[in-house]
C-alpha cells in the first residue's frame, strides 16, 4: 500500500473544513465533452476555493480532448469505464491498471461528477481502491464508505435540476462557490486565425450574415432530420440571403453533402469543413460564428461557454442539458414519451424533432441574429 492510501476505516462526512487541505482533487466526468463543459462552474468552485490547488479530469477518451480547453485543469487521464455507454466493450475492462495509476497519483480528494440517471459507484470504488482519501459525489443508496462526503440524490424525485446546477450544489456541500457560473472553452489563437482564413473566402461577396450548422450528433435520437436541414439551408439563403457553414467530423462529411445537395443551393452558399475541425478548430468557428445551429450536442455548449448564441434542435430524450447562460432558442415538438433517455428513439418515429418545422428554425435564426445586431450597435455608440 502506497503512502498516500486511506486504510478503508469508518465512514465519516468531513463536510468543508475537512476539505481545505485538500490541494490535488479529482474530476472525474466519465462521459461526454458536454458533460465535461457542463461540470466546468463546479471545478472553477474547487480550483478557487484554495490558492494553489490542482485539478486533474478522469474522462473518457473522447472527452478527454476538450481537457486542453479548460483553464481550470491542470492535467487529464482517460479511462473508458465499462458502465458508461461509449466505455469499453465487454472482457476489455482493465480496471487495475486505472487503480494503481490513481493510487500513484497520490490524490487528496475525488469529486465523482454525475447525471441522476447515473451512478456514482463504480467510480466511487476506483477512488476508493486507489486510496484517495476524500470522495464527493451524489448517490441515492447508502455508499456506506466508498463515499466519504455522501451529497443525498434528490433527483428525479423532487425534479430534475439542469446539469449545471447539479454540479455547483453537489461542491457547494463542501464550501465551494465560484466568482462566475459560466461554462469554460478556451479559444487559442492558432485556431482562431487558421478559422478567419478558412472562413474568408467562403463568405467573400456581399452576403448579408452567415451562420454555422451542426447536422450531427452521437446519438441517433438527437439528430433533427437530414430533410429539414436541407429546408432551413434552402430558406435561410433563399429568403434571407445568408451563407451557411457546416460543421462535422469526418464521419459526418456524407450526412453533410447529402444535406447540401438536397437544400439545392448553390456550392458558394453552403460550406462544408466536415473532417477539417479538430475541437479545437470547431471552437474557434463557432467562437466566430454570428449563430450557431445544433443538434443538442457537444457543440451547444461549447457555443454557451463562448457566448455564441444557439439555436438548440432540443430532442426530448431528457430535460437538463437546455444551453446554459446564453441567448439561445431551444426548439422541440412536446410528444407523450418525453424525456425517455435513449440514444435511439424506442417509438421509432422521432416525433420530438421531426415536429419542429423548418420555418421556426429560420424564425429562431433571424430572431438572434436580428438581437445579436441590436446589441452590437449598441456596443458601437
Amino acid at each position: 500500500m502506497s503512502a498516500c492510501a486511506v486504510d478503508g476505516g469508518p465512514a465519516r462526512v468531513t463536510g468543508p473544513a475537512g476539505w481545505a487541505g485538500a490541494a490535488r482533487i479529482l474530476c472525474v466526468r466519465l462521459d461526454n465533452i458536454g458533460d465535461v463543459l457542463m461540470c466546468t462552474p463546479a471545478m472553477r468552485a474547487l480550483g478557487q476555493a484554495m490558492p494553489g490547488r490542482r485539478l486533474t479530469l478522469l474522462a473518457s477518451p473522447a472527452a478527454a480532448a476538450v481537457a486542453p480547453f479548460i483553464p481550470e485543469l491542470h492535467a487529464v487521464l482517460a479511462y473508458a469505464a465499462p458502465w458508461v455507454r461509449s466505455g469499453a466493450p465487454a472482457g476489455a475492462e482493465d480496471a487495475p491498471a486505472i487503480v494503481q495509476t490513481l493510487r500513484a497519483a497520490c490524490f487528496d480528494a475525488a469529486v465523482i461528477f454525475s447525471s441522476f440517471s447515473q451512478s456514482a459507484l463504480p467510480a466511487a470504488l476506483l477512488c476508493f481502491q486507489a486510496g484517495i482519501p476524500l470522495r464527493l459525489a451524489h448517490c441515492r443508496e447508502n455508499p456506506y464508505r466508498l463515499l466519504t462526503d455522501w451529497a443525498a440524490d434528490p433527483e428525479p424525485a423532487q425534479g430534475i435540476r439542469h446539469e449545471v446546477r447539479r454540479q455547483l450544489a453537489l461542491v457547494a456541500g463542501i464550501g465551494c462557490r465560484p466568482d462566475s457560473e459560466r461554462l469554460s472553452f478556451a479559444v487559442r489563437e492558432g485556431d482562431l486565425a487558421w478559422a478567419r482564413r478558412r472562413l474568408r473566402p467562403l463568405l467573400a461577396g456581399g452576403a448579408r450574415s452567415w451562420v454555422l450548422m451542426h447536422p450531427g450528433a452521437s446519438a441517433p435520437s438527437r439528430r433533427y432530420p437530414a430533410a429539414h436541414w436541407a429546408a432551413v439551408i434552402r430558406r435561410l439563403s433563399v429568403e434571407q440571403g445568408l451563407r451557411v457553414v457546416l460543421s462535422g467530423e469526418a464521419g459526418d462529411a456524407a450526412l453533410i453533402a447529402a444535406i447540401v445537395r438536397e437544400s439545392g443551393v448553390a456550392g458558394d452558399v453552403a460550406h462544408s469543413l466536415a473532417g477539417e475541425l479538430d475541437l479545437g478548430r470547431l471552437g474557434a468557428a463557432i467562437a466566430l460564428a454570428p449563430v450557431l445551429v445544433s443538434n443538442n450536442t457537444g457543440p451547444a455548449h461549447v457555443a454557451a461557454a463562448l457566448g455564441t448564441p444557439v439555436v438548440d434542435l432540443y430532442a426530448l430524450t431528457n430535460p437538463q442539458h437546455t444551453p446554459w447562460q446564453v441567448e439561445s432558442r431551444v426548439l422541440f415538438h412536446d410528444v407523450p414519451c418525453r424525456y425517455c433517455y435513449k440514444s435511439v428513439c424506442p417509438q421509432g418515429h422521432h416525433a420530438c424533432l421531426v415536429g419542429v418545422e423548418p420555418g421556426r428554425v429560420v424564425a429562431a435564426v433571424m430572431s438572434l441574429l436580428d438581437r445579436k445586431n441590436n446589441v452590437d450597435a449598441r456596443r458601437a455608440d
